[in-house]
């Protein structure tokens, strides 16, 4: 007689495989069906688990957020001749920042240099046209202004006295036309670069925030949303993108010249009137006498202005250094307002800290005696 066993096992695993496939009455056991437990447990976790960002991810957020409003994308119209003179149209994208209410916008000069049209676009995407309303070649910055703009958004303008290596910085702006495009880095150096004009630039920020072509004239920020810059130059590293080196104008530079820019479109620098400074070392100092070993000797002063007012004298004896020559027996300058003056980059420093008609203490050497001398800055033109 043949054995039932078979059958009877047949029918139970007919019966557990029913009641698997329907889930009928009992809830199943998560080795059953090990898939459809892990998803339901990681569909429940993360519908409940709320978005969240790290402190720095919040700060980013809200700089973004806050500043954005500020910038604006600048596109310049040029005309270039081609082979058979005939006039072509060449565009430039370059960024900005509002600095008041009334439409002044602050950029780089070479962002609108030469540029016979002028379209701002803000970050809500109306556009205005523009018109240059001053510009500042030697420090590569310029203002325009826009008309009839509604619910502008001026930016805050910082400090770039006291900043320092290692600081966090963001930059702002428009890079190969991606409007609205946010990097950040760091303060790699602060040191001087050099102008269109090649005039010196003293304090320039180096960074390694990506900067490439658009960014121009847009703001380098703070960790606060203060604007610290205005992003200016970059070293290429082929193709004209960054090799990660940016440069960007201290804002205190440009703070120093907005009034001029703004009220009568160019800048009226200041100046002591005094023609080729000589830098005194320690070397020349010795050489020829002086009763210090660093400082600027006075060569000439330009007639009539500011340092012959006051009252400063240029040299009157003829000598050489090598094949140059100079004049010895002027006053040697060693400070102003108490600042001292070791060389031209300092006298630059402290001339761009002031204004036309600032007056000014200066310390000098008049042959051995030490005297200070008040002098009311002029307006530079040729003079130093």
């Amino acid at each position: 007689m043949k054995s039932s066993r078979p059958i009877w096992l047949a029918l139970i695993l007919v019966g557990v495989f029913y009641l698997v496939t329907t889930h009928r009455n009992f809830d199943l056991p998560s080795w059953v069906h090990p898939e459809s437990s892990r998803a339901a447990k990681l569909e429940i976790t993360e519908a409940d688990k709320p978005l969240s960002f790290d402190s720095e991810e919040q700060n980013n957020i809200a700089l973004y957020k806050r500043v954005l409003p500020s910038v604006v994308n600048i596109t310049s119209t040029a005309v270039a001749f081609d082979f058979f003179y005939g006039p072509v149209p060449q565009e430039g994208q370059g960024s900005g920042l509002i600095i008041d209410k009334e439409g002044h916008i602050l950029t780089n000069y070479h962002v609108v240099a030469n540029a016979r049209q002028l379209e701002v676009t803000l970050s809500n995407r109306k556009r205005y046209r523009a018109e240059t309303i001053g510009v500042d070649p030697s420090h590569d910055l310029a203002v325009i202004r826009i008309a009839g703009g509604t619910g502008l958004a001026p930016a805050t303008l910082g400090d770039s006295k006291s900043l320092v290596v290692g600081q966090k910085v963001y930059a702002i702006g428009n890079p190969f036309g991606l409007s609205g495009t946010m990097t950040r880095g760091i303060i790699s150096s602060l040191r001087s670069i050099r102008g269109p004009d090649g005039t010196p630039i003293d304090e320039a920020i180096q960074t390694d925030a990506a900067i490439n072509p658009g960014n121009s004239g847009g703001p380098m920020l703070n960790s606060r949303g203060e604007v610290i810059g205005i992003n200016s130059q970059i070293a290429t590293g082929g193709a004209n993108q960054s090799a990660g080196i940016g440069f960007a104008i201290p804002i205190n530079a440009a703070k120093a010249v907005l009034n001029d820019l703004v009220t009568v479109g160019r800048v009226r620098r200041p100046s002591l009137g005094i023609v080729r400074p000589l830098p005194v070392s320690p070397e020349l100092a010795e050489q020829i006498g002086l009763p210090a070993d660093y400082g600027v000797l006075i060569m000439q002063v330009v007639p009539g202005g500011a340092a012959e007012r006051a009252g400063l004298r240029g040299g009157s004896e003829r000598a050489y250094i090598g094949n140059t020559p100079i004049m010895l027996g002027g006053d040697l300058i060693v400070a102003i307002d108490g600042q001292e003056v070791n060389d031209l980059r300092d006298l630059s420093g402290i001339m761009n800290n002031h204004r036309m008609g600032d007056t000014v203490k200066v310390t000098i050497y008049r042959g051995k005696k030490k005297m200070d001398v008040t002098v009311s800055l002029g307006e530079a033109r040729q003079a130093a």
